[in-house]
């Protein structure tokens, strides 16, 4: 069957169910996940997640708090604890200069809000668009390595990197921020059930559908 991008996420919402994209209890926590997991898995991520949780309950106040040694230490679990300490420090001290308010800083910045968070030490494309959906609740899509692989399997060739994909397909005006937010859950938990072996896509109710980008 041909789908649409649109229909692809509600096949994927009516096989699935809602995804609770993303698990977390606050935007702070969120931006701290988004950092932890680049690079790494989820269990790596989450032993990094929990130590913050136990020393900062993910409070600003705290985590700016922190000392250098206690930041990297926080992170070392996820990996390349230097580079994501730094820039958990530098995001949140840029935040903390609009006072963690989300919705002034999506006002003052508009439509150039995702080129700001791509200047801060640490965001890529991927964690910009991550920040931009769950955090700033602008409604984007996230050209991640699931996503990629998922629209290579329906059809889309050529798929290189995050750029290619982004560049080739972006959501449009029918997709709400919270439709967002769960179409990226609703990828990567598919990914994580039928990507590993590849092989296991033949076996899923996508297995025989294409995907049409316009």
């Amino acid at each position: 069957m041909k789908l649409t991008v649109q229909e692809l996420y509600w096949k994927m919402r009516q096989n699935m169910g809602p995804s609770g994209w993303w698990p977390a209890d606050s935007k702070e926590e969120i931006i701290i996940g988004a950092i932890l997991i680049q690079n790494t898995n989820w269990r790596n991520a989450d032993r990094a997640r929990l130590l913050f949780k136990k020393q900062t309950d993910f409070k600003p106040s705290l985590i700016l708090a922190m000392t250098t040694e206690e930041l990297q230490n926080a992170v070392r679990p996820a990996g390349f604890f230097r580079n994501k300490s730094k820039a958990i420090y530098n995001i949140f001290s840029w935040l903390d200069k609009y006072n963690f308010d989300y919705s002034a800083i999506k006002n003052i910045f508009g439509a150039d809000l995702r080129h700001h968070l791509l200047q801060l030490h640490g965001v890529g494309e991927e964690t910009a668009d991550v920040l931009l959906t769950y955090v700033f609740e602008v409604p984007t899509f996230i050209s991640d390595k699931y996503a990629r692989t998922l629209f290579t399997l329906l059809g889309i060739q050529n798929l290189t990197d995050y750029r290619s994909l982004a560049k080739l397909y972006q959501l449009n005006n029918d997709f709400t921020v919270e439709m967002a937010k769960d179409f990226h859950g609703l990828i990567d938990e598919f990914g994580k059930v039928y990507f590993h072996p590849l092989t296991k896509f033949n076996e899923s109710f996508l297995a025989h559908d294409e995907l049409l980008l316009k």
